[in-house]
């Protein structure tokens, strides 16, 4: 009940600031259509009022997409809900948020109103708003995860650190970030999936919600606790996985331009500070419990194999990754 209220609240009001900001931009337009939007700010020739616009704007997509400050619903919700809905939110909203994010930001608030454009518009400098959120909710994510006993809350701000890492490629407006941020939200999707399953897996099988809980796990199931391990790896950033490819991408749009290098310094710390709550589900699976007390405990079969095959792309697209990113890229350039 009270996941389900904080996630009313917060909805509502972040709906309410963001809907205040498109009255902004309607207001000077008289348009809603995103093109129209954008030519008459163009005209209208006032940055103060993108600025508030972009302001109320990001707070609608800060929450949807677990951004802080707009980021407190989501370990409560992450913990309250039914693992297969936490799941289904740490994926879904995520990848339709920054979808619309990127469509809009870059339609209406660049110089050319296109995936192409390179300049904020009219010199509104929120690129470098967006690096200090992004700096702040993939820091906040990591060091709130190392104090988490709770699996589902430990996953939860873990996806707001990944959140951040996302935010960072935006901010040098270019196309390459854009590419990079969608390949790496397709592969997150999938490797977060193979986590949650394996939590979905550990409750219902054994009982287990704290890593405490999750003592030789590794044991009884050795086929599943490979694929988690090698899911928390692909989180964490590591080779041979699709997440250290993905990570590439991201850093790749911040040296492109040669902007920001100093978020790209924080995002390397943050990616070693994830490491030790990552792994700290993996000591809890191999390294506790005594080994011959372990039996085999199986997985429903859906269970079983959905892990199987959502981890099994980390190394599918640690080695083949080419060819999804350039049909990515087609999808951009066309």
């Amino acid at each position: 009940n009270e996941a389900s209220l904080k996630y009313v609240i917060f909805g509502s009001f972040a709906s309410g600031l963001m809907l205040f900001g498109f009255s902004l931009l309607y207001g000077v337009s008289g348009s809603t259509d995103i093109y129209g939007i954008h030519q008459a700010l163009l005209t209208v020739n006032n940055p103060s009022m993108i600025l508030m616009s972009i302001v109320l704007i990001l707070v609608g997509f800060g929450y949807k997409i677990s951004m802080v400050p707009f980021h407190y619903w989501t370990p409560d919700v992450y913990e309250g809900s039914p693992t297969t809905i936490t799941a289904f939110l740490s994926v879904a909203p995520k990848a339709a948020g920054f979808a619309l994010f990127i469509r809009i930001f870059f339609t209406v608030f660049t110089d050319a109103g296109n995936f192409n454009g390179i300049n904020p518009i009219l010199n509104v400098n929120w690129t470098f708003l967006l690096a200090i959120l992004s700096a702040a909710t993939m820091t906040l994510g990591n060091i709130l995860a190392l104090r988490q006993e709770n699996v589902k809350r430990m996953l939860a701000y873990s996806t707001i650190s990944h959140v951040g890492f996302m935010l960072m490629a935006l901010c040098t407006l270019n196309i390459v970030s854009s590419i990079g941020i969608m390949f790496y939200l397709l592969v997150y999707a999938f490797m977060n999936l193979s986590a949650f399953y394996m939590a979905i897996y550990a409750s219902n099988q054994l009982n287990a919600e704290n890593i405490d809980d999750w003592q030789g796990i590794g044991f009884k199931n050795p086929v599943l606790s490979f694929f988690m391990v090698l899911s928390l790896v692909s989180l964490a950033g590591l080779p041979p996985t699709s997440g250290f490819v993905g990570k590439v991408y991201l850093f790749r749009g911040l040296f492109y331009d040669k902007e920001f290098l100093w978020l790209a310094v924080i995002a390397i710390l943050n990616s070693v500070v994830s490491l030790y709550y990552y792994f700290k589900i993996v000591k809890a699976m191999y390294f506790k419990g005594d080994e011959e007390e372990h039996k085999l405990v199986k997985a429903h079969p859906v269970i079983h194999w959905s892990i199987i095959i959502f981890s099994s792309q980390n190394l599918l697209f640690y080695l083949y990754w080419s060819p999804l990113y350039h049909y990515i890229e087609k999808i951009f350039i066309n």
